[in-house]
């Protein structure tokens, strides 16, 4: 396994474990609570949700095509 894959691997795995988090965050009494205070879940579940997208395509990227 090359490094490109195994980093792509280790990404998939960090950005599954931050969806995760992120939407435990999101069935939590707090967010429950504020998001419908506000309308919207709260600055770190977002970042959870984003970073948990945003590395998961990464890795998926970089283990499904090579370079």
């Amino acid at each position: 396994m090359g490094m490109q894959k195994l980093i792509g691997v280790a990404l998939l795995v960090v950005g599954l474990v931050l969806l995760y988090f992120g939407w435990q965050s999101t069935q939590s009494l707090g967010g429950e609570v504020s998001e419908a205070m506000t309308g919207r879940f709260d600055d770190e579940t977002m970042m959870y949700l984003i970073g948990g997208a945003a590395a998961t395509v990464v890795g998926l990227v970089m283990v499904v095509f090579k370079r």
